[in-house]
């Protein structure tokens, strides 16, 4: 692609692509030729997006158009919670060249025989644009999609985890957005410690409804301490595997011993028994330019707030950041709460809804200048996983996501205690994070709103009982007490006449909730066992293949077992003493 040719993916000029709509007196970008509208006469033509009214005389001769233009990408990074101290492009002109060059028939000529499109809203047209691949703000703000330019591929950053799930589909989705603190990037020099490969520094991990009614956002905290399981990376065409380890922070789940996104993927999956679909990792830069793209965030504190190290200085009330003060928002935690991590954790949830707020607000919406300004940040910022490694899957996948209404996103953070080992450091709260993410595992929502019930599919469907000598399953114990495999086994047999059931050992990996495994053809031994042992659905796991008729399914007892026959019933409101908020609650402020 030469230097002229930039943005012309697939031999389509970028100029070409902002089309006059004379329904709504207003360029749009279209991707689809097809999609042309008719060319006007010059008197009737509307400024295009990010230009004034007033054009000069080539312009209205036929002369060069502009849209908008984009800030300069940057990669950014940091460190704990300290800190340091656009324009538009011309392109050539609109050539109305849509669908090979035809013109609009003349006045009083034979009509197209294309049916005409439904009129759409301005608001429903903004829809469609509006960003959001920044993780959080993609996924949580839920807004829809935008068109991009082919260019904007080339913006995001991608790592092979060795997982690869499409970008869409039909069940609930669990995102991870990991914000990192490495100090690479213009501005960010200050940040952190110098030449550090970045941790873990802000996690989120983003569940999704399988009827998009609500969705759930949980921050880890980056001081608790837990293990980190084996992980496989794959780097200059190498896959090589980095050792787990034991009782170490989380925040090292990335970058330390040279471990990638996948890694805290992995930790995360064994911390809480959900299956992740996808990551998004971002940089300083992000919430940097993401803020100034939509001219500021407001947030709200309870006192002033100076701080000398996060370089945060804000008075009471409500006050509008974006920029450097945007990050230091997000960063400060000397000067709010406890002084820790946890109290930080609440600015940044407290910050993020204002954002998704603000960009489902009107002025965003009804913008493209803003729009397309976010779309450049938020691409330039973000690596993902192969799975929405490109600009039509995160599309794809932010219109999957965009029925989740703002009021039935809840943020809440992992439930930790003090640990008495090191009072730099949290453990896991066993008794409240258990039955949070059961609650989670079972696509229950924490919203305080009432949602409605999405309908259902397929998979929904009863499915036949096997007789009890069809059943045949391994059970091994992956997390429950010292024999539980042989106590079920023995019940299975003994209690409900399965035979053909077997103690496996221990499972080579310990799990949060027990999973049961099976092939599509045992779908009516899977139920019969779920029935028998008081299953959620959200412990059934189907492979993709039918198995043979001597292979057995498997039984995973998880740290949720508490015996065989005894149900593992997932709780349906907010275990007590879990911190949450709706994304939508305007009056939280920062003590």
């Amino acid at each position: 692609m030469d230097a002229q040719g930039r943005g012309r993916g697939d031999n389509i000029d970028p100029a070409d692509q902002w089309v006059f709509d004379p329904n709504t007196g207003t360029y749009e970008l279209r991707l689809d030729p097809g999609d042309a509208p008719a060319p006007q006469p010059a008197d009737r033509r509307a400024p295009a997006p990010g230009r004034s009214s007033r054009a000069r005389p080539e312009e209205e001769a036929g002369g060069s158009t502009a849209v908008p233009g984009s800030r300069k990408g940057q990669n950014g990074s940091g460190s704990d919670g300290d800190g340091p101290d656009g324009g538009t492009r011309e392109l050539p002109a609109q050539r109305n060249r849509r669908a090979g060059n035809r013109a609009a028939p003349p006045p009083g000529g034979t009509p197209s025989r294309r049916k005409p499109k439904p009129k759409k809203s301005a608001k429903k047209k903004a829809l469609y644009w509006t960003s959001g691949a920044l993780g959080f703000v993609l996924v949580a703000g839920c807004g829809g999609a935008f068109y991009l330019y082919q260019q904007l591929n080339g913006n995001i950053s991608k790592v092979d985890v060795g997982k690869e799930n499409p970008a869409v589909k039909d069940g609930p989705v669990n995102i991870l957005v990991i914000g990192t603190d490495a100090r690479s990037g213009k501005g960010n020099e200050g940040y952190g410690d110098a030449g550090s490969v970045g941790h873990a520094d802000t996690t989120i991990l983003m569940h999704i409804s399988k009827d998009r009614s609500n969705a759930t956002a949980l921050s880890i905290p980056r001081d608790m301490i837990t293990d980190i399981p084996d992980c496989p990376t794959k780097k200059n065409g190498a896959t090589r595997t980095i050792p787990g380890q034991h009782n170490v922070r989380f925040n090292t789940s990335l970058g330390q011993e040279d471990r990638d996104p996948g890694c805290t993927w992995r930790t995360v999956e064994k911390m809480t028994g959900l299956s992740i679909d996808h990551f998004m990792m971002a940089d300083f830069n992000a919430v940097k330019e993401l803020s100034e793209a939509v001219d500021g965030v407001e947030v709200c504190a309870a006192k002033p707030i100076d701080d000398p190290k996060s370089h945060l200085h804000i008075p009471a009330g409500k006050s509008l950041v974006k920029g450097e003060q945007a990050l230091a928002f997000v960063r400060t935690r000397h000067s709010v709460g406890t002084g820790s991590d946890l109290s930080r954790i609440q600015l940044q949830q407290q910050f993020l809804s204002s954002m998704i707020r603000k960009m489902k607000s009107g002025d965003t919406l009804t913008s493209v200048p803003k729009l397309y300004d976010l779309a450049q940040a938020a691409t330039k910022a973000l690596t993902v996983d192969t799975g929405i490694g490109s600009a039509g899957k995160l599309v794809d996948l932010a219109k999957d996501l965009s029925r989740v209404d703002i009021k039935n996103i809840t943020f809440a953070t992992v439930p930790v205690l003090d640990n008495p080992k090191d009072p730099a450091t949290v453990v896991l709260d066993e008794a409240k994070a258990g039955p949070l993410f059961q609650m989670i595992r079972a696509d229950h929502s924490l919203s305080k709103t009432k949602t409605k019930k999405g309908k259902g599919t397929s998979d929904d469907k009863k499915v036949p009982q096997a007789p009890a000598d069809k059943v045949r399953v391994d059970v091994s114990n992956g997390g429950g007490p010292f024999g539980a495999a042989q106590e079920t086994v023995d019940w299975l047999q003994n209690s409900k006449a399965a035979k053909l059931s077997t103690n496996a050992g221990n499972a080579p990996t310990k799990l949060a909730a027990t999973r049961l495994e099976y092939a599509p053809n045992q779908a009516d031994q899977a139920a019969t066992l779920a029935a028998w042992m008081g299953l959620p659905k959200s412990a059934l796991k189907k492979t993709t293949a039918d198995a043979g008729p001597m292979v057995p399914m498997k039984l995973i007892l998880g740290k949720d077992f508490q015996g065989p026959g005894k149900s593992i019933e997932a709780p349906t409101k907010t275990p007590d003493g879990v911190q949450n908020v709706n994304a939508d609650d305007q009056n939280v402020c920062a003590k």
